[in-house]
């Protein structure tokens, strides 16, 4: 299509008001607008079906005829970025936290980031964990200005929502739980193995998680995470963060 710009053709395809473009043209003829409302529809569906994959318990909080509906609202407002559809939909859960139908499901915008973060963690390239003896030849004086590097698939979703609840019961039980939704939780979304490997973490351990994550080093982030939560146990999350298996290096100051 030498006459059509990119920017044209995009436009086109994914706003049904507007015309075929000029100067695109097939064997069919000089305007081909059958075909092109083919190609249309066919791109619509195909990415609202990338989504629907990418974000399976989203759509069954809300039904699937209404997520598809929703979804094809967000494909003709956000085009992909990336010649790698796995890649598409990242700004998806922001669309949610703004879209007038569904700002009573507070939570859904949450849902969805822990649901990207699954993605991601899925389709992140293998990397070596450190195992326990790593951590037994940190010498006790030299703890407080240990740095370490997590794993690229590892993620902290912080919510006020009780998103992990939500998502193991829509992801695992046949008949989908009563939860309630006072009781906040913060995800922490890995594949240090071969599986992704989804856990709740409380304020204070999302906060430590997240200041390593930061480059902080071991103390540092102890003392953000008391702040965020007083009764803040530092063996307990460094227990916690050997066990999590999603360390890869130690940086020793």
């Amino acid at each position: 299509m030498p006459d059509v710009s990119q920017r044209q053709f995009a436009a086109a395809l994914m706003n049904l008001e507007l015309p075929v473009p000029e100067g695109l043209t097939s064997w069919s003829g000089p305007r081909p607008a059958r075909r092109f409302g083919v190609y249309r529809n066919n791109v619509s569906a195909g990415l609202i079906e990338a989504l629907a994959v990418r974000y399976p318990v989203v759509s069954r909080l809300v039904g699937e005829e209404f997520f598809r509906a929703m979804t094809r609202e967000y494909v003709r407002a956000e085009l992909p970025r990336s010649r790698v559809l796995i890649d598409y939909g990242e700004s998806y859960p922001s669309f949610l936290g703004a879209f007038p139908p569904v700002t009573s499901l507070k939570y859904l915008g949450d849902v969805a980031r822990l649901e990207s973060a699954y993605w991601r963690a899925y389709h992140a390239a293998d990397e070596r964990s450190l195992g326990p003896t790593s951590f037994a030849t940190i010498k006790a004086a030299a703890l407080p200005n240990i740095r370490f590097t997590l794993h690229h698939s590892a993620a902290i979703v912080p919510s006020r929502w009780p998103i992990v609840s939500i998502w193991e019961s829509n992801t695992r039980d046949a008949e989908v739980q009563l939860i309630d939704l006072s009781m906040p939780e913060n995800a922490l979304v890995a594949r240090p193995a071969l599986e992704v490997e989804v856990s709740r973490l409380s304020k204070g351990a999302a906060t430590f998680l997240t200041g390593l994550a930061g480059g902080h080093s071991l103390a540092e982030a102890a003392g953000l995470a008391a702040e965020s939560e007083p009764s803040f146990d530092l063996t307990a999350n460094l227990v916690m963060l050997i066990q999590a298996r999603i360390v890869t290096h130690i940086i020793a100051a």
